[in-house]
């Protein structure tokens, strides 16, 4: 509902302590003139696939280029496709492996140095270990191996290479790739292994495809793999790609819960050193089965086909098996277990005799229907597009339901276990590094010539000074504080910018408190001149409130407040405790209207903050929504213009054409506001919503067509060309930061040791958390032009983080990003199409 504020991914604030540090010479380049400055392989199909078979194979091309604003992508690795005993890798040798991401280089080689200066410098801990190799000189030998007949099962593929120890000495086995340091006699190599369990008799086919340099990026592919097999002694479960505990499982019986503890992991080359970088995890995972789900809704009345849909669309299940994570996109009634599907030897196959022959399991219930989900982006990519059809029976709910997340006392017992402060984190963090350090992990690593540090990683950081709240022109402004929370200080100040609210009515439920009554209401109510209505409501009913939101967002442009009836209601009657929930709901209502409720000194004039991110519609998978909103400075105006602009797009539909598209409106938005003859100097975007695996298309098509848009919008402007910053913003990251026993001050900024070579980026703490440990963002400078300094953008971005409405403090990302998901969250969920664009100036979607 819209009274309860958003704090912006993060509750927090932005602070410091006050006083030190300075500030960065904002005039020193801060003038608004110009700057100076193949196809993948497919993996093996581990799970049956409808209507197809799996499989495949294929090479790797290397690349390069030359440095420039966007500079262009470096792969890992390289080949022609030959294979032979050479540094490159011949046609399949990468079958069946992980996808090896390519390495973005967002830094050009002549850039000034990327560490900024300005703050009180400080050193905190990190999640990360050292990882010294003594030996980079060596190349390893890297063999496939095929097993006749095929097995799927990776477990039942490492058992029987286990029993080669003694032929083919130390090794790493991932489930296609074997890598030995010692070369076998001849290039190929086959065995004759029986399976311990089943008696089955297999032949493997060891064939050498190629050496690996250990001192290219294919290494670190390799040392992961090392990793993996040291914590395969720690008997842990191996879900997806990260390591759980299940001997130390968490039972939470009253709500049908399991959690288990576990363990994210990655090495890879930092600054100056290859870091392990390992976080704390958690998996929930549900007692029940798909199966017992659908028996228990079979006994329910009602339609009971239509509510498995229901709970089964959008779930993220586990299969049993292999203990890998699936996102149903549907039930398919007319499949069963007894039905066929070809396998790789083009033979047909029922599910009953495909799993007792891969993993000796009996599936008791022929008739159950099946669950259907689609291959992940990264399986599309490596052309793995075919729907994937899953037993109900061999599947365990994960994860929580919303119906879960309104639970206060379920939620509350969950994060009893998972919610770890900075001292108890970093005691987990010293007692795994010591678990891998025993006699039988310490061997794997000692053999690959590694050492694992039994020392966090410190680092150098920097606490940037506190900004001042803006609440009136004149004046220095309130400090933000040491949390940043200034909550009180907006109940002794005016906003910086009200507007008066003069016509607008408040709809109340008297007995019909259906979606269709309010809309019946509202529509006598829009015949005349309101500014704002505001809808009380006695709970949270998604589909009235959608109801509502369509209504006043789509079909009329009044901007709405919803309120649940026991949000205002005092508590005990004690009406002071209406307090802090009036004076939120006065700043949303006034964001509304098109007011301001607070600012921060803003020192670039000529400017156009952009925010952009992405979600996906809740009834058509297919389809997402890209939001874009922009905020626009001028110099000759003091209080900033919003603007916003949203479009639907399918899936595997380009994003650059959009992005670019929503940039222009705001340009022209930018002259109606300002006038026709002014356009901005400086356009920063945050970006958000990349995955790694998308970083490359920003940076070689997204900024390209930027810039096009750019170009012809500026190109009767002589005087000056506009300066393009990219940022790409992430929160979703493994990276965490201590001090001592306690999470650093709001402001921190870490830009050394831990960031990465080949990008200008650098982490930043915005924002204040009281329980749990708090989560850095990470900033990647994409392209930049803006001929700012390092300390220049880094402070920019923090002011940024202090414009978020919905919350009285910082929040973990600059307020445009989070604008923008208000804006994708509220159209993908609840409206389902596009806003009404006289909207578009106003902040509606808080």
């Amino acid at each position: 509902m819209d009274q309860q504020p958003n704090r912006g991914r993060g509750r927090g604030t932005r602070g410091g302590p006050g006083g030190g540090g300075g500030q960065p010479n904002w005039n020193r380049g801060a003038g608004d003139g110009p700057s100076t400055s193949g196809q993948q392989p497919v993996p093996q199909q581990q799970t049956p696939v409808a209507g197809t078979s799996g499989g495949g194979g294929g090479g790797r091309n290397g690349g390069g280029g030359a440095a420039g604003n966007s500079p262009p992508i470096a792969h890992r690795g390289g080949g022609n496709g030959n294979g032979g005993d050479s540094a490159t890798l011949g046609r399949g040798a990468i079958r069946g492996m992980r996808y090896i991401p390519e390495v973005v280089v967002t830094r050009n080689a002549n850039s000034p140095a990327k560490q900024g200066v300005t703050g009180n410098k400080l050193v905190v801990k990190t999640n990360y270990f050292r990882l010294t190799r003594k030996d980079q000189d060596k190349s390893v030998f890297q063999y496939r191996v095929d097993f006749e007949p095929l097995v799927e099962d990776v477990r039942v593929m490492q058992a029987l290479i286990r029993t080669q120890g003694p032929v083919i000495g130390p090794y790493i086995f991932d489930g296609t790739m074997l890598f030995l340091y010692n070369k076998l006699r001849s290039e190929m190599v086959e065995l004759q292994v029986k399976d311990p369990r089943t008696d089955v008799l297999y032949k493997l086919t060891i064939r050498h495809v190629g050496t690996v340099d250990m001192a290219s990026e294919m290494a670190f592919m390799i040392l992961n793999l090392m990793h993996r097999q040291a914590m395969g002694s720690l008997k842990l479960l191996m879900i997806n790609r990260n390591f759980f505990d299940p001997e130390a499982k968490i039972a939470i019986p009253q709500y049908g819960l399991e959690l288990y503890p576990g363990y994210v992991t990655s090495i890879r080359q930092h600054e100056s050193d290859v870091l392990m970088c390992v976080d704390i995890t958690h998996r929930v995972l549900r007692t029940d089965t798909c199966y017992k789900i659908l028996q228990n809704m079979q006994r329910q009345p009602g339609a009971f086909r239509t509510n498995f849909q229901n709970m089964m669309i959008g779930a993220n299940v586990m299969s049993v098996y292999n203990q890998k994570m699936y996102k149903i996109c549907d039930v398919d009634f007319n499949s069963s277990p007894s039905s066929t599907f070809p396998t790789k030897e083009g033979d047909n196959i029922t599910f009953i005799d495909y799993y007792k022959k891969q993993y000796n399991i009996t599936i008791r219930d022929p008739k159950q229907p099946m669950l259907i989900s689609l291959p992940n982006e990264r399986l599309v990519r490596l052309g793995m597009d075919k729907p994937i059809l899953l037993v109900p029976e061999l599947c365990r709910m994960t994860g929580i339901t919303e119906d879960m997340r309104k639970d206060f006392n379920l939620m509350r017992a969950i994060a009893d276990h998972t919610r770890l402060g900075a001292d108890k984190r970093i005691q987990r963090l010293q007692r795994f590094n010591e678990r891998l350090q025993n006699s039988a992990n310490r061997e794997v690593f000692q053999f690959w010539k590694t050492e694992l540090d039994r020392r966090l990683v410190e680092v150098p950081a920097r606490v940037l000074r506190q900004e001042s709240i803006m609440f009136r022109l004149e004046g220095d402004g309130v400090p933000a504080g040491p949390e940043a929370d200034w909550g009180q200080a907006l109940h002794k100040n005016q906003m910086f910018k009200t507007i008066p609210l003069q016509r607008w009515y408040v709809v109340v439920t008297v007995q019909n408190d259906s979606g269709q009554a309010y809309n019946q209401m509202l529509a006598k109510l829009f015949n005349e001149d309101l500014q704002l209505v505001m809808c009380v409501v006695p709970n949270d009913r998604a589909d009235r409130y959608a109801s509502i939101k369509k209504v006043c967002c789509v079909q009329r442009a009044i901007p709405c407040q919803v309120m649940k009836s026991r949000t205002i209601t005092p508590k005990n009657g004690n009406v002071r405790t209406l307090m802090s929930v009036a004076t939120k709901v006065v700043i949303q209502l006034n964001c509304k209207l098109g007011g301001i409720p607070w600012m921060v000194k803003n020192p670039l004039g000529h400017a156009m903050v952009v925010g952009f991110d992405v979600c996906h519609d809740s009834n058509d998978k297919s389809k997402s929504f890209g939001a874009l909103v922009a905020t626009m400075y001028s110099p000759k105006q003091i209080d900033p213009k919003y603007f916003s602009t949203i479009e639907p797009h399918k899936r595997g539909e380009e994003l650059s054409n959009f992005i670019a598209s929503g940039i222009g409106k705001s340009l022209r938005e930018y002259q109606r506001a300002y006038g026709a003859n002014n356009l901005p100097r400086r356009i920063i975007l945050y970006r958000d919503g990349v995955g790694e695996g998308q970083l490359g298309h920003v940076v070689n098509f997204e900024t390209k067509t930027i810039k096009s848009t750019l170009n012809q919008i500026y190109a009767n402007f002589k005087d000056f060309k506009p300066m393009l910053t990219i940022m790409v913003v992430n929160k979703r990251i493994n990276t965490r930061l201590f001090m001592a026993d306690r999470n650093p001050p709001p402001g921190t900024i870490v830009d050394d040791i831990i960031t990465l070579p080949e990008r200008s980026d650098f982490y930043m703490i915005s924002q204040t958390v009281r329980q749990g440990t708090v989560s850095p963002t990470s900033y990647n400078i994409v392209h930049d032009e803006s001929g700012l300094t390092v300390d220049q953008l880094q402070v920019y971005t923090s002011k940024q983080t202090h414009l978020y409405y919905n919350w009285c403090g910082t929040i973990a990302v600059p307020a445009v990003c989070q604008y923008a998901h208000k804006l994708a969250f509220l159209t993908s969920q609840h409206l389902h199409q596009q806003p009404n664009q006289n909207l578009s100036n106003r902040l509606y979607y808080l």
